[in-house]
């Protein structure tokens, strides 16, 4: 059956999506495609699905519910351990996929591949540890319990720039509480993620527990939200999709989950590390293109390390290497499409006429080997101020806009003075301003000297225009699990 998986289609792999345990064409044949924004030339189809396969989909998880969710915890557990151990196996096959498909390079694309395998684990591990409560009775011969029960059919909607990871970072936690899950990749990048369902099948994973599903958002992704069948959505993309399914959500109040955009403040004050910062700067703005929701998205450097943080901010930038995703030493690929590279173009022009200093980049790069492909330079531009589009509405990208500042409440004004609230970037040796920003930056995850990267144990959740919900950890946990209250009285 896994073979069934592609089928012939000239020079391109032809996907189909996975419903029930089976492979599934789109009910009217439609299909999508899928290019590799290296080379601009397309790699892979895969089917344009319908409202009827949606609901092919959301009954299939419907109908293997009630029965998974009997298995003991320990034993839904052990199944996501084998499809870790079946994802682990094929990491190599899953990251060049992904490569392909996103445009990150290889190392990152194998890091993803890892970081997803850990995301069903760390839940599966730690199934016996669903937990609820018993509270005293005001009634005699009486016992009050709150159980935490699954919520049923969840459906999971997720972005294009780690696909794989962030559908396994919703799988784990679902599927250990109990519910089944129908996941629907973004257009531009789902092939990875169809892969799940070969390895589902190979780990022994029930029909029905987990079903993926391709389409656009407004047809298969808004069917899928809005049915009476789907009791919670987990979405992770941008504000304003998010704030879309928030809406549909609202018709039959099915529960929703969203991570949504950023705009990172990077706050380096004048007692902080510079050579630190700047090590935590180039991880936390160029990885993955700067594709992530947690980069640093505005500079905010304090006047007495500005100059010097600058020069070796700059020098480090210019050593990354653009180039071929899949080479080892390369260390910037593509954006990952037309659309995306154009909207990031247009951003850094109106943040020049606004008055910003192009220090590197600005540009695409020429030469041989960026005939085909959505390359842009590594780009630091100066003379920011706050209330630029640029300091305000999310780049996505490897562009950096610095401002100089003078002290630490004005730093603190500038980053909470944003609709965003996800990730901020503190450095700082001052233990005061430390334990200040844990009170007064208004964000869901705060690193402080160092660069990005969240942990399995952790929760990564956004305030403001970031999100509602969250994911990882005990927290993300809890937010696939609804309670029920049981008054039992045994007085007769």
């Amino acid at each position: 059956m896994a073979n069934e998986m592609k089928q012939a289609d000239g020079t391109k792999e032809a996907y189909r999506m996975f419903i029930g345990g089976q492979w599934k064409d789109a009910s009217d044949g439609a299909r999508m495609d899928v290019e590799n924004p290296t080379t601009e030339e397309i790699i892979y189809t895969v089917p344009n699905g319908t409202v009827q396969d949606a609901q092919a989909a959301l009954q299939s998880a419907a109908d293997a519910q009630q029965a998974w969710a009997k298995l003991p915890a320990v034993e839904r557990g052990q199944h996501l351990i084998a499809l870790a151990a079946k994802i682990r196996e094929n990491q190599e096959h899953l990251a060049k996929i992904l490569v392909a498909e996103q445009g990150k390079t290889l190392g990152l694309a194998m890091g993803e591949v890892g970081v997803s395998a850990d995301f069903l684990e760390y839940p599966a591990h730690g199934a016996r540890r669903l937990e609820g409560d018993i509270f005293p009775s005001d009634n005699p011969d009486e016992h009050l319990l709150i159980h935490k029960v699954p919520y049923g059919v969840c459906v999971g909607i997720l972005a294009w720039n780690f696909p794989f990871a962030l559908a396994c970072r919703k799988i784990g936690p679902a599927l250990t509480a109990g519910n089944t899950m129908v996941v629907k990749p973004p257009e531009i990048t789902p092939v990875a993620v169809l892969e799940l369902g070969r390895l589902a099948l190979e780990a022994g994973l029930p029909e029905g527990v987990l079903n993926v599903v391709t389409g656009d958002g407004a047809g298969m992704g808004r069917a899928l939200v809005t049915n009476k069948l789907t009791r919670l959505v987990s979405m992770t993309g941008s504000t304003k999709t998010g704030q879309k399914i928030f809406a549909d959500c609202a018709q039959n109040l099915t529960a929703v989950r969203l991570e949504l955009g950023g705009k990172a403040p990077f706050i380096l004050m004048e007692d902080g590390d510079v050579d630190k910062a700047v090590e935590g700067a180039m991880l936390s703005r160029y990885l993955n293109q700067g594709q992530v929701c947690t980069c640093s998205e505005r500079f905010y450097i304090h006047e007495d390390v500005y100059d010097e943080f600058l020069e070796k901010y700059i020098a480090a930038s210019r050593k990354l290497k653009l180039g071929d995703p899949m080479l080892d030493d390369t260390d910037v690929g593509p954006k990952v499409s037309l659309v995306e590279l154009e909207k990031m173009e247009a951003m850094v022009q109106r943040a020049i006429d606004a008055g910003c200093k192009v220090e590197i980049g600005g540009k695409r790069p020429e030469g041989a080997g960026f005939e085909k492909g959505y390359w842009y330079e590594p780009t630091i531009l100066t003379g920011a101020n706050n209330d630029m589009e640029i300091m305000q509405d999310e780049i996505f990208g490897v562009v950096s806009p610095i401002m100089k500042i003078s002290s630490f409440e004005q730093a603190l004004e500038l980053a909470n003075d944003s609709d965003y609230g996800l990730s901020a970037f503190l450095f700082t040796n001052d233990n005061r301003r430390i334990q200040r920003a844990v009170g007064e930056l208004e964000f869901g995850e705060i690193y402080v000297n160092r660069g990005m990267g969240e942990q399995r144990q952790g929760f990564h959740n956004g305030h403001k225009l970031s999100g509602t919900g969250g994911e990882d950890g005990k927290y993300g946990m809890e937010n696939y699990l609804e309670k029920k209250t049981m008054y039992i009285n045994f007085s007769q």
